[in-house]
């Protein structure tokens, strides 16, 4: 008797698409990246490279790709080959690179270890009187005064806590160390929560993102009054946004816009190819793309207040330049911000707040990344993995996979390794290669055209002309420009901008960011080089879309007229008379 497959199923309501979206494109890079990008690269002037790749690739890949998935109904990896069987490397590269991107799990273990701690009735990270702290451990705040520029060699309690009590960092990546037990049980806790957060489905995940999805908002609007009420934060703002119109000038800002677009909206990676897949075929994805769009930037820009008011205060109690306090990445959420939280008037209050937050904008963003994975290796054996209990186990199997896996960051050298995949494996480079092929294959070998009759067939709208021009010339043309330039200006990583990784390190490093890379023409060559007939039989007919793909309104007109003229030439030639 053949094994029932399980139906896909489809979002309950438009709503848990949006919230599922939504928590997923805005996650951290919105809280501590975005504003420290903005104003290390011109402040306010920062806005006019972010907004040029906002309309060029942003929007326009981000609407692409949701509507693929609805109009395919399939995931990240089947929608390419029912689209154009040539680049269906695009979805196993991107599966890939969702793969590495895992690691950032450890984000999550990290903020539910600081949440934990935030509940003592001293913040650990507040005092100089602990176990780990060494002899250069200095205190700066409302109620003590320190000469600086005596301090050379100092480091800061919430430094001190972060790197030997969290990390326990050990002296480069060849000394691995011995396991954090606490930071693994965290990193445990987080892996359990994001499994039953997705095990069902959508039916689970659609539930859960009513708050995962909306609290976080809640939490920055509650950190936001409390920054702008706080000694110094205008000083912070105005850093923050202060203009510097001659950074226009400098390719590097540029560059750095382009990655915080494509990360920020998720673009390229497949997750939301799997989201659109799982609307009706009616859902109006065109909508949907402005508003997801738009909520997602205007966060960015929001949490930028939030952030640089309180570090704005930081630096009016230090009496030190906010460019000296100010940081981006884990020295921003783990450094920066608790040192700032531990000198407000109930600490305890506002680190929950902060690490509440931090926990939910990243549980978010993972567990969807995880399903996105999971339906699309599914739809690719579906009648090996749709069948009643199998989904469960596979994303169990997943699971316990890349825990194993990450067994090596809660060690003693396990920041090194977490840099090694953050700057190589999951590296601007690699998505902004995926871009090109991705508008280059959509625009040209599928059709601008045809996805917009597409895009008209299931929304009743059909696109603006310029997601069809950029589609075509201005994506790929700006995504191969921005990807040149990663590679001419590439420079080795570095940790703490002293060590030096062994060349071991880096090779390694470059394998993880070539393999999400050559899958693309490597899957190309690999299909031309398998399929029957000559060469440009082949290339036909690896570049024809599935025939079984949901005929749209022109289509259909086009048929009924050929049908049309079918009927009314035999009708002539029956009612001619014989001679």
């Amino acid at each position: 008797m053949a094994r029932k497959i399980e139906e896909r199923g489809h979002w309950k309501s438009k709503r848990e698409f949006l919230l599922a979206v939504a928590g997923n494109v805005v996650g951290m890079g919105n809280v501590w990246r975005f504003p420290y990008l903005c104003y290390r690269n011109g402040g306010g002037v920062f806005l006019v490279p972010y907004l040029v790749f906002v309309v060029t690739c942003g929007i326009p890949l981000f609407l692409l790709e949701t509507a693929m998935g609805q109009y395919t109904q399939e995931g990240g990896i089947t929608c390419w080959r029912r689209i154009c069987p040539l680049v269906e490397g695009i979805g196993y590269a991107g599966q890939l690179i969702q793969l590495y991107s895992m690691c950032y799990m450890m984000i999550l273990a990290w903020a539910l270890f600081y949440l934990v701690f935030s509940f003592s009735s001293q913040l650990p990270w507040a005092s100089c009187n602990n176990t780990w702290n060494t002899d250069y451990c200095d205190l700066v705040g409302r109620n003590l005064t320190l000469n600086w520029t005596q301090q050379t060699n100092s480091t800061s309690a919430a430094t001190e806590f972060w790197e030997r009590r969290v990390l326990s960092i050990s002296r480069g990546i060849e000394e691995v160390g011995k396991i954090n037990w606490e930071i693994l049980l965290c990193l445990i806790a987080v892996w359990i929560i994001c499994y039953f957060c997705i095990w069902k489905g959508v039916k689970s995940t659609g539930k859960v993102v009513y708050f995962t999805a909306t609290f976080p908002y809640v939490m920055l609007l509650v950190l936001l009054i409390r920054g702008m009420t706080l000694p110094g934060a205008l000083q912070g703002v105005v850093f923050y946004l202060y203009p510097d119109p001659e950074r226009l000038l400098d390719p590097q800002v540029w560059m750095e816009a382009a990655a915080q677009v494509f990360f920020s909206y998720s673009i390229c990676v497949g997750v939301l190819n799997v989201l659109g897949s799982y609307n009706t075929y009616n859902n109006n994805c065109y909508r949907d793309c402005f508003m997801l769009c738009l909520l997602n930037s205007c966060t960015s820009l929001v949490a930028g207040f939030a952030v640089f008011s309180v570090l704005g205060f930081m630096a009016h109690e230090h009496g030190r330049p906010i460019d000296e306090v100010a940081e981006s990445g884990p020295g921003l959420a783990f450094i920066a911000y608790p040192q700032a939280v531990a000198m407000i008037p109930l600490p305890q209050l506002w680190a929950v707040c902060f690490f509440f937050m931090v926990i939910l904008l990243c549980v978010d963003t993972q567990f969807v990344a995880i399903e996105g994975i999971i339906t699309s290796v599914t739809d690719v054996f579906p009648r090996v993995l749709r069948g009643a209990g199998c989904r469960e186990l596979f994303l169990l199997l997943f699971c316990l996979f890349c825990f194993f896996s990450q067994l090596i960051i809660v060690t003693e050298g396990g920041m090194y390794w977490f840099q090694l995949l953050d700057y190589y494996a999951c590296s601007g480079s690699c998505v902004l290669f995926l871009a090109i092929f991705e508008s280059l294959a959509i625009g040209w070998i599928f059709g601008a055209d045809r996805l917009c009759d597409a895009i008209e067939d299931m929304t009743g709208f059909y696109p603006n002309f310029i997601f069809r021009l950029c589609w075509k010339y201005l994506t790929p043309f700006t995504s191969l420009v921005m990807f040149i330039y990663s590679l001419v200006n590439f420079e080795l990583l570095t940790f703490n901008r002293w060590y030096v990784y062994p060349n071991w390190a880096y090779g390694l490093g470059w394998l993880m960011a070539l393999s999400s890379i050559l899958i693309v023409p490597g899957f190309a060559l690999g299909r031309l080089w398998t399929a029957k007939g000559s060469l440009k039989q082949r290339w036909l007919h690896l570049c024809s879309p599935d025939t079984n793909l949901p005929q749209t309104r022109k289509q259909r007109a086009k048929i009924q007229e050929v049908m049309s003229s079918v009927e009314m030439e035999n009708l002539v030639n029956t009612d001619r008379p014989e001679i």
